[in-house]
């Protein structure tokens, strides 16, 4: 009895090791989200170029489009920024959500760099990045025409990463075209 009490702790470092290990093989961009095929939550905020033009939900309805979290003071946006103005010149619908930003530094910001999106909310409070569970700019959403939240990638969207978003986009497509 008294030499398996001497084997516990080599087991305790084994299944610790063996957690550990398994963590290592986690994509940290793809950090579970509860809003999967669910609806985007409702809101109801400023656009960033008018003060005066109220966005919600609904405004984002229509077709299949990336929703992405980006603000000024996040260097990863601006690395991704470019890649953003490729996604617009293939035709696909970007919207913006400026988080927790100052409104006329992103303005000057977009003026410099091009703007990528479609409309742009102005979440100054964070209160739609809350909701959406936003851990940090930037974060990337795939929505459907119908509003519904499909995949979430956390990080910058490079090109490899764009062709996957852009294969799901272009199933979301398919889908809603074999539907009517």
């Amino acid at each position: 009895m008294r030499r398996f009490i001497l084997f516990i702790p080599l087991v305790i470092f084994i299944g610790i090791g063996i957690f550990l290990w398994r963590g290592l093989q986690l994509d940290p961009t793809e950090l579970p989200s509860a809003l999967l095929n669910k609806p985007l939550p409702q809101f109801q905020l400023s656009s960033l170029y008018d003060e005066g033009i109220e966005l919600t939900e609904a405004d984002l309805k229509g077709e299949a489009a990336l929703v992405n979290v980006w603000a000024t003071w996040c260097p990863s946006c601006k690395q991704e920024h470019a890649q953003l103005n490729r996604i617009k010149a293939e035709g696909y619908k970007v919207i913006g959500i400026n988080y927790k930003d100052d409104r006329q530094k992103a303005k000057i910001w977009l003026e410099k760099y091009l703007d990528p999106y479609a409309s742009n909310i102005f979440d100054v409070e964070g209160s739609l990045g809350l909701d959406l569970g936003v851990y940090g700019a930037p974060e990337t959403y795939v929505i459907d025409a119908a509003g519904i939240i499909r995949y979430k990638h956390v990080g910058v969207v490079d090109e490899k990463v764009w062709q996957k978003l852009k294969g799901i986009i272009d199933n979301l497509k398919v889908a809603k075209q074999t539907e009517s």
